[in-house]
This record gives structure tokens, C-alpha cells and sequence, in this order.
């Protein structure tokens, strides 16, 4: 019964403004609920690939968002593996956290793979050189950060998440490992970062009462 309501707030709430939501078509429960790393936090978790182009033209919306977040609110991007031929992609921001780039080249690098065609998504020595040429560093120790022992734990770990959130494709949004969107479901990018901010005005609401 607690669901049903939830869930009918939610359309309550979106049917005054321009994304006017329907479940299982702008938005979805997630296959299984995601335990969260944030405690007491509303974790909004985006799943990406660089070879997306959606996902490039979603990523300037989401910084924006992300530049003003409520002080309840966590954001987080985490590269989807649903297959094989992703995972050179996702080593390759997981390297760059590792090296602590991910915030100066993420967008650049979205930038070499889709506006300037200098880098190849299948091709994991692709990324490493892109990444050395750009940072400067010595090409060894980007190679040594694809190389990481917790590199492993964390391919698998978005895999994982991938399938446990029943995404279908990228960009998919996970809010507070219970709800699912993603700019195809929501009509657009600026809708998408509407839908995310009406989901979690409710899910704050929700947590309020229990």
C-alpha cells in the first residue's frame, strides 16, 4: 500500500509541470533495490559509456545539476559494462579517477571520442595513449592505473549494477538505488534532469514520514 501511494505522489506531483511522468514509461522501479554508499543521502547514480552520444549530450546538463546539489542529494557516475566490448571505456574512467583526472578530462575526453575522433572506444591502448599524450604523465603509470588490484572489483561491480537496475541502454539514472530514468524514457535531457529532481522531492518526502 506504501508503494502504491508513493508512486501515486509521484504522478500527483509531475502532473502539474512540462514532464508529466508515466511509470514504466518515463520512469521505472528498478529490477532489484541497489544498497546505496551514501547513508542518510539520496544517491543519484548515472551509468554511461563514452562511445554514447546521448551520453555526451546528456554529461554538460547533469554537471550543471551536479554544481548545485542540496546538501541531501550525492551524485555519482559510474561506467556501465552490460558487455564486453565496454569495459576498455570504463577502465579508462576508472584510470582516470585513479590518477585524479577524472573531473579536468572527463569532458575532454567525450570531446576526442566523439568531436574529434582521436580516440577509439574498443581500444583500451587507444585511451591509455589519449590519456598520457594529454595529462602529460608518463605512459607507464596510465597503464599501471588500468592495471589497478581494484580494477577487477570495480568492472564487475558495474556490471553488476547494470543488470540490477534492469537498464536496458545509456545514459540510466538510479535514484537511491530504487527508481530508474534515462533521457530516452524522460523525452530529452532537460526533461531528465526534471524527472530526477521531482523523483527526489518525493523520495525526501517519503523518507520525512518513515
Amino acid at each position: 500500500m506504501k508503494r502504491f501511494l508513493f508512486v501515486l505522489s509521484l504522478l500527483l506531483s509531475f502532473s502539474a509541470n512540462a514532464v508529466d511522468p508515466k511509470p514504466g514509461i518515463n520512469f521505472k522501479k528498478t529490477k532489484e533495490e541497489i544498497a546505496t554508499d551514501s547513508p542518510g543521502k539520496i544517491e543519484v547514480v548515472e551509468m554511461f559509456w563514452y562511445g554514447c552520444i546521448h551520453c555526451y549530450k546528456i554529461d554538460p546538463y547533469l554537471d550543471n545539476w551536479a554544481d548545485n546539489l542540496p546538501e541531501d542529494v550525492v551524485f555519482k557516475k559510474i561506467p556501465a559494462v552490460p558487455r564486453k566490448n565496454w569495459v576498455p571505456m570504463a577502465k579508462a574512467y576508472y584510470a582516470l579517477e585513479t590518477l585524479e583526472l577524472d573531473k579536468k578530462l572527463h569532458e575532454k575526453f567525450f570531446d576526442a571520442i566523439h568531436k574529434e575522433k582521436t580516440v577509439d572506444v574498443g581500444s583500451e591502448q587507444s585511451a591509455i595513449n589519449w590519456i598520457a599524450v594529454t595529462s602529460k604523465k608518463d605512459i607507464k603509470d596510465v597503464e599501471a592505473a588500468f592495471k589497478t588490484f581494484s580494477m577487477n572489483a570495480k568492472i564487475s561491480n558495474s556490471y553488476k549494477m547494470f543488470r540490477a537496475a534492469g537498464a536496458t541502454g545509456v545514459p540510466a539514472i538510479i535514484i537511491d538505488g530504487k527508481y530508474l530514468t534515462s533521457s530516452t524514457m524522460a523525452g530529452g535531457e532537460k526533461n531528465t534532469i526534471e524527472l530526477i529532481d521531482y523523483i527526489i522531492d518525493n523520495v525526501r518526502n517519503d523518507k520525512a514520514k518513515n
